[in-house]
């Protein structure tokens, strides 16, 4: 699975991803840190296993879109603001803030919507801890995570 900045042309995925409008996936692409999977065998092949491409790049890669993570980080706390995805894709997302909060000596915190196994299971895997109950979005109950920095990074 490849991992790259997130760009304009992404937010139709993004927004099937997250069930949201694709505009507000577009103003999320300019206003956090976006990070996207993809999976490099959803991508077109021809014959002979050769990456068919319809001439934009961009375009083939957003198709192959498995999830996406957004972030952005204020007062020693980087926020996941949206993660969405497979548990394999979450997990492989989680990595980004959490390598840019160890770089910055920053906690990562992360609210998880009740009933979202696999945003709520990379997170334990990843070593969050449950740190209570988190606001209700649309009615709905989350649950907040926080990865506290490593005392001992340097």
């Amino acid at each position: 699975m490849d991992v790259r900045e997130a760009v304009e042309a992404d937010a139709d995925a993004l927004a099937a991803l997250a069930d949201s409008p694709v505009d507000v996936m577009r103003n999320l692409v300019h206003d956090r840190t976006v990070r996207v999977a993809i999976d490099p065998d959803a991508i077109e092949s021809g014959p002979g296993g050769d990456v068919e491409h319809d001439g934009n790049t961009q375009d083939d890669e957003s198709s192959s879109i498995v999830g996406f993570v957004s972030f952005d980080a204020r007062d020693e706390t980087v926020y996941v603001t949206q993660l969405a995805g497979s548990e394999g894709a979450c997990a492989r997302l989680l990595e980004e803030p959490i390598r840019f909060a160890r770089g910055e000596a920053m906690a990562v915190e992360l609210l998880v919507p009740d009933g979202e196994a696999a945003v709520q299971n990379a997170a334990e895997a990843a070593d969050f801890a449950t740190a209570g109950s988190g606001p209700r979005f649309s009615g709905q109950p989350t649950t907040r995570y926080r990865l506290e920095p490593d005392p001992d990074a340097t």
